[in-house]
């Protein structure tokens, strides 16, 4: 069992979804992002892995003893149970877990002991979350999903010659966001109703539903242009990035006719912009108007940042309205109050890897957010979960170990 966190603290009574049970059969982003927020969020979520771990579990980027700090972050919270997923024996007990859970979550297929249709006709209000990468079962990862939304033709420099992708696994963090939604909505409806329900989360529809949401398919079947690239621009409206005298960046957004006026007041440039108004017969307190002449614009205001130093442009910057903010490394960003300062990160010692501080939930509750705990390491919790759970003794535990059935800090398999 996984010392650092002990069965009493599975969930806090207080926290958000305590008494919730969760069973999550997963790898990569999307589903173990979502086991991960429901654990942040007090619920007990036991992840089912096959002995060794997941085609995540070692993961870049890794210590320099082989562990992965990805997989670590993804999976803070739960507890492990490690079995042999071709044993016939091990089917038996995920799905008695599951069927004792009520809540299932998981993105693997093509595994019949884990169908909707099986599980639930031993339990019908069974919650069964099903992430796909395509609708109709075939398989795509966020980079794949990306490269049909449009947004890599739209990414980069404006002289780019080809598509440019986009670091953030954008559709893969709101995949897993919107499944542990459909865990709480469908919990708060089986509570009230007592029915299960069967949710089925492709992640190409998590990202056509966002084109479509943001008016990108509207806009295209209602005539408009295609969309070009504008670098670091803010298509719409005026945001642009300037460099200064240390050669740092700064993103500067204008989004308000009050956020111009104060970024004129700033680097004094308020009557070359009325001129420039005047000579090009535009109102520049429209922000579309701003967007179409945003290279005459920022040449006026660059040099003002050009004479200053990062830091004296942004203390110029924080008595204003103007929306800015430097542009920071990784590195810079772990040793910045933004992250050393900030309640929601906690020193966290997460045995394997080391201290460092992680987050919990974005969300704070009655002004605290909930308590951070660390990662498992494959098979943890499989003796304890078995007990707790299904019932079984030390012996019978022992035997199942003994026969490669399952993975416990107990005994490792034959």
């Amino acid at each position: 069992m996984n010392t650092n966190a002990p069965t009493g603290e599975f969930p806090s009574s207080t926290a958000p979804l305590a008494g919730v049970r969760v069973v999550e059969v997963s790898s990569f982003v999307a589903a173990p992002l979502c086991g991960m927020t429901l654990a942040q969020l007090g619920a007990d979520v036991i992840r089912v892995d096959p002995i060794g771990g997941a085609a995540d579990y070692r993961r870049w980027p890794l210590t320099d003893d082989g562990e992965s700090i990805y997989w670590a972050g993804l999976n803070k919270g739960k507890r492990s149970f490690a079995a042999d997923f071709r044993d016939p024996r091990a089917q038996d007990l995920i799905r008695d877990l599951i069927i004792d859970a009520g809540v299932l979550v998981t993105n693997a297929a093509g595994r019949s002991w884990l169908d909707h249709g099986t599980l639930a006709a031993i339990r019908p209000d069974l919650i069964h979350v099903q992430v796909l990468g395509r609708a109709d079962g075939t398989g795509a990862v966020d980079y794949t999903v990306n490269a049909a939304t449009g947004f890599p033709q739209v990414t980069g420099p404006e002289n780019a010659g080809t598509p440019v992708n986009h670091v953030l696994p954008a559709w893969d963090v709101s995949c897993g966001l919107y499944a542990a939604l459909s865990v709480a909505s469908a919990v708060y409806r089986r509570e009230i109703t007592g029915a299960g329900t069967k949710v089925v989360l492709p992640l190409e529809d998590v990202a056509f539903a966002t084109v479509g949401n943001l008016g990108y398919i509207a806009e295209a079947q209602l005539g408009g242009a295609d969309r070009p690239r504008v670098g670091n621009a803010v298509y719409g409206t005026y945001g642009i990035d300037v460099e200064t005298s240390d050669g740092a960046r700064i993103m500067l957004v204008a989004l308000t006719p009050r956020h111009f006026r104060d970024l004129t007041e700033l680097t004094g440039t308020t009557a070359a912009v009325t001129a420039l108004e005047q000579a090009l017969g535009v109102d520049f307190r429209d922000e579309g108007s701003r967007f179409e002449h945003r290279e005459v614009l920022t040449a006026l205001f660059a040099p003002w940042f050009r004479r200053r130093s990062s830091g004296e442009a942004t203390a110029a910057l924080v008595g204003t309205s103007i929306l800015h903010e430097r542009y920071r490394t990784f590195a810079e960003l772990a040793a910045d109050p933004l992250v050393t300062a900030n309640p929601m990160f906690r020193t966290l010692e997460q045995p394997r890897i080391g201290t460092y501080s992680a987050p919990s939930t974005p969300m704070s509750f009655d002004g605290e957010h909930p308590p951070v705990r660390p990662a498992p390491a494959n098979g943890d919790d499989t003796a304890a979960v078995l007990a707790e759970h299904l019932g079984l003794t030390d012996d019978e535990i022992d035997a199942l170990a003994a026969d490669g059935t399952i993975r416990t800090n107990e005994k490792e398999p034959a």
